[in-house]
């Protein structure tokens, strides 16, 4: 919830010793209304920071500093490994027993290309020391040293069917199927390639995830070695963030600290510094479409001791490529190179880069590429990057900066700011936390050309630069590998193969056997009486003014939000996709009063944030039923509320939508990012196209953004000159009949004076007094079907559900509970654990739909067979009492976790569109901590109709789906459109 963060009084001092910890540097931070103190353990140097503050959502991370020295992905392994049993926890997950029954407000574990980090968070203190534990014993105490059989199963291991004479030899691992899912992106091939064109065989030029190919090289000994060499305590960095008895949690870290394993295998890797070094151009060849072919240029500018640097180069880069109008962009989209082009900044390294990336390329353009983006900013340099743009990019940066809205606890995402700096210079542990000084320093070198003197020094002028392209072949990697494969089988004997095959049946054995009780009891546990009554449920108030307006009183911290939110019940089925079409469109082109670039200078000036989608929204007493919404979403600092009334209501009352050459490249560059949507998070996808099977709700979805959509929306390109007039009119029809007054709520989450400065502006808003128009929408009949969509991948993306809770009833918090009993024990030991995919998981939705799936899947068929037992399983399913209250106490802690105000407002709104109030919520709340075990083992009887009533739907590599022996309706998705 919304708290008040008042900066605290200092608590320690400078030079004084508490618990065996050394205060070294004692400071104020005002970006988080607090304090840092910056400690040493004096017994074994390892590094401690507490960044105090008010919030009570505390966080607990642990660093090591891992810079690799090979591709074999040792450190990620590792990363997985450490959590799979200690010492003083000997289960063989404590990590996933944490998940299912924890009050934790994130639980993870980070592998970055220089450090690995353990995070975690928790509202609860009693839960986050229980997490700081056991987090503490798998990395100082992990029992990858006496089994063997971790690093297998989270690494790498061979599999064979010794019993068929011709069977194949197979590899399998968590984190060899993560990769392999990892490197079927063309953006993440080309980071690599340019990583290693910039770093050479310094650690920056390896995969810090691993290389398949490379990842089966890496042996047990060597990653037992790679462990004790840097998982030590004077190689650590400890961040402590919160409300925090900062006395207790010193004492225990030093009793944990003090028992620490001793190395002596050597000192860590090094992290030494690049010499600059230009590149000829590099080409790596990928299975992909030619649509996909994509090209990056590359500039090591600053170290990272340079933060004001850093931070001013991130705000150059949105200068330049922000939005299709900024200049550097927009040179790129008219000289036709490639469909889109993107610059981001890759930090956290010791030396970052400014990376411009060119998607859909065309062939050979790799060097023209290079040459337009150097000819464009020396241009820039010699004409100035205009004052108003910068202006609006700076204010655009202390707007994310102030909100501070990582998508995860604030607590985690400064400790991973902070490690940005720390890593490498004990002086800079702070360094990436602050901003208020650097922004005004930014600001005053604004006249005299500081914007441009870096660009010239970061892309004109830089010695240290590559250029690589990702070239699209039809040679499958997964081809490659089975070669690979074959050949090392040829050269095992008979009995070399038995032994794989005994070797891999011991690993099942041991990853299907249950933890004894003894390991189990060793497991710290919450009660149902650790859990409050829950967060209150923030007021709200209706006005009706112009437009029906729900206030959401929450305490934004001088933030505001406003949404609106559209009526589609007027627009036909046939009329979504073009929908989403006006939605892509609007805010990126010229409007009555400004340029298309002016709109995006004062947008970024004024507003936080401005965003055009749409959504759909079902009922708990009419789970069938489908509310499309167009949904407006705009956010500013509390001194521009103003805008966001003026802003809107411009951009949806007057784009010029006639100019169609921008048009076309808007629309390509939404083709280009849903497939890389696809190709990463497919399951997502999947459970999408499943949920069309049975809901309404998610047909039309599908048709507003889906499989559906993507698939009109590649006609539309491939027919544009023909259909432009006609695409015109249509949106131009649709808009006057979406922005009306009797279509049109709103919610403002935010102050009560800057909602009345906002009336005060708002005027007409721009919206017609036409009525609301309702009865247009007739969705097609629904139905369930096995359907394959073929995308660029070495892995799959299963995806497969059923409507399992009878119609007229709602969905009960057993289910709740049942989903975590499903994702966490079943699904986890058998998908993940056993199967070897990198992830899985049951959910029942609040339209009452079963769904299970997988991510980063090594193969289909085994997976759904799986899926098809877990009626079984749930039916004699035993857990002990303490089993079943950390499933309950899991559960009803993630509905009560804290979310930021945006957030907050936005599950109001939710809740008032779909019927699904606050009480609603509590009465799921209430209903998961009654839950009994009979509760749950009788929705096995829904669970066990899912071989008969199911739908499925599976998005992957043709290898993996031609390997199917399922009925599937199989389509190719993403093909060559030349």
């Amino acid at each position: 919830m919304s708290q008040d963060f008042a900066t605290p009084s200092p608590t320690l001092a400078a030079g004084t010793t508490h618990a065996g910890f050394t205060v070294e540097r004692a400071e104020p931070l005002p970006e988080i209304s607090g304090c840092a103190y910056v400690m040493r353990h004096d017994a074994t140097g390892a590094r401690v920071m507490w960044l105090a503050c008010a919030d009570s959502n505390k966080a607990f991370a642990i660093s090591f500093k891992t810079p690799p020295a090979n591709d074999t992905g040792v450190f990620h392994i590792l990363e997985h490994s450490v959590l799979c049993g200690s010492d003083r926890f000997p289960v063989k997950e404590p990590f996933v027993h944490l998940l299912k029954s924890s009050m934790q407000t994130f639980l993870n574990a980070l592998t970055f290309p220089d450090k690995t980090m353990y995070p975690v968070a928790s509202t609860n203190d009693r839960d986050l020391e229980n997490l700081m534990d056991i987090y503490l014993d798998a990395v100082l105490h992990p029992a990858i040293y006496r089994r063997q059989r971790i690093f297998e199963q989270e690494g790498w291991h061979y599999e064979v069917d010794a019993s068929h004479a011709d069977a194949p030899l197979t590899l399998n691992g968590v984190v060899y199927n993560e990769m392999k899912g990892a490197l079927s992106t063309p953006e993440e091939i080309l980071i690599n390639g340019m990583m290693r064109s910039l770093f050479g065989q310094s650690p920056y030029g390896f995969v810090s995830g691993g290389d398949p190919e490379a990842i089966p090289t890496l042996t047990y000994e060597e990653f037992l070695r790679t462990h004790e060499r840097h998982y030590q305590l004077s190689n650590s960095y400890t961040i402590l963030y919160g409300d925090l008895d900062i006395e207790e949690k010193l004492a225990f870290l030093g009793t944990r600290f003090d028992g620490a394993r001793k190395g002596e295998a050597g000192e860590p890797n090094g992290l030494p510094m690049c010499p600059a070094r230009t590149c000829d151009l590099l080409s790596v060849p990928m299975q992909t479409t030619p649509d996909n072919a994509c090209v990056g240029v590359a500039y090591v500018f600053a170290t990272a001791g340079q933060r004001e640097r850093v931070l001013a180069a991130d705000i150059l880069i949105d200068a330049l490529v922000g939005s299709n109008e900024a200049p550097l962009k927009r040179a790129v989209l008219e000289s036709g190179l490639g469909s889109d082009v993107q610059g981001y900044l890759y930090d956290g390294i010791l030396q970052p880069c400014l990376i411009f990336e060119l998607r859909g390329s065309k062939p050979g353009v790799a060097r023209q590429f290079e040459k337009l983006v150097e000819d464009t900013c020396a241009r820039l340099v010699d004409e100035g990057l205009g004052r108003d743009n910068l202006e609006a990019s700076i204010a655009q940066a202390e707007f994310n900066l102030r909100e501070g809205d990582f998508g995860y606890p604030d607590g985690v995402g400064l400790a991973i700011q902070a490690m940005s700096g720390w890593l490498y210079s004990d002086e800079d542990a702070t360094s990436y936390l602050r901003y208020e000084d650097a922004l005004v320093h930014i600001r005053e070198g604004l006249p005299t050309g500081s914007f441009e003197r870096l660009l010239d020094e970061a892309v004109c002028h830089n010695g240290h630069r590559c250029c690589v392209e990702v070239v699209p072949t039809t040679t499958s990697e997964d081809s490659a590998e089975t070669r690979r494969l074959a050949e090392k089988r040829a050269e095992l004997s008979d009995d070399e193969l038995a032994s794989i095959a005994a070797e891999a049946e011991a690993l099942h054995a041991e990853q299907a056997a249950p933890d004894s009780p003894e390991s189990l009891a060793t497991l710290p546990h919450l009660s149902l009486s650790d859990i409050g009554e829950g967060p209150a449920d923030p007021e709200t108030r209706t006005v009706e003014a112009l437009v029906p307006c729900h206030h959401h009183l929450i305490d934004a911290h001088r933030i505001d939000y406003a949404y609106w939110y559209f009526d589609l019940g007027g627009v036909s089925y046939e009329e979504l996709p073009y929908v989403s079409v006006l939605a892509n469109l609007l805010g990126k082109l010229d409007t009555e009063r400004h340029s298309a670039y002016d709109l995006d200078t004062i947008c970024e000036a004024k507003l936080g944030g401005l965003s055009f989608f749409t959504e759909v929204y079902s009922t708990d007493d009419d789970p069938l039923s489908a509310r499309p919404k167009f949904v407006v979403g705009a956010s500013s600092l509390s001194e521009n509320a103003r805008w966001l009334a003026e802003l809107p209501a411009e951009v949806w009352g007057s784009t010029r939508l006639a100019d169609t050459r921008r048009i076309r490249d808007i629309l390509e560059q939404r083709r280009v990012g849903m497939e890389q949507a696809f190709i990463e998070g497919g399951h997502a996808a999947a459970l999408s196209r499943v949920s069309s099977q049975f809901l309404a709700s998610s047909k039309v979805s599908e048709q507003l953004g889906g499989v559906d959509f993507y698939r009109f929306l590649c006609e539309l390109l491939d027919n544009f000159d023909a259909q432009a007039e006609g695409l015109v009119a249509k949106l131009e029809g649709l808009r006057r009949r979406i922005f009306s007054r009797g279509n049109c709520e709103m919610s403002f989450t935010g102050d009560g004076a800057d909602l009345d400065a906002f009336w005060a502006a708002a005027g007409t808003l721009g919206l017609s007094d036409a009525p609301r128009a309702t009865g247009a929408l007739v969705v097609p009949e629904v139905g369930a079907r096995a359907e394959a969509f073929v995308i660029p991948s070495n892995v799959c993306y299963v995806g497969e559900g059923m409507a399992g809770i009878p119609a007229g009833t709602s969905l009960s918090g057993a289910w709740r509970v049942a989903a975590q009993a499903l994702s966490y024990d079943y699904l986890w030991n058998e998908v993940r654990v056993l199967g070897g995919a990198y992830g899985c998981g049951f959910r029942c939705t609040a339209d009452s739909l079963l769904q299970f799936y997988s991510y980063r899947d090594p193969a289909v068929d085994p997976t759904v067979e799986r899926f098809e037992r877990a009626a079984t399983w749930i039916a004699s399913w035993n857990p002990t009492p303490e089993e079943l209250e950390g499933f309950i106490v899991a559960g009803v802690s993630g509905m009560d976790a804290p979310v930021k105000p945006r957030a907050l407002g936005r599950r109001l709104d939710a809740a008032r569109l779909s019927g699904r109030t606050p009480e609603w919520r509590r009465r799921i709340r209430t209903e998961m901590l009654q839950t009994t075990v009979d509760d749950v083992r009788a929705l096995a009887g829904p669970l066990a109709k899912l071989g008969d009533a199911r739908g499925m739907c599976v998005f992957g590599g043709r290898e993996q789906i031609e390997a199917s022996g399922l009925d599937l309706d199989v389509c190719e998705l993403i093909a060559s459109r030349g």
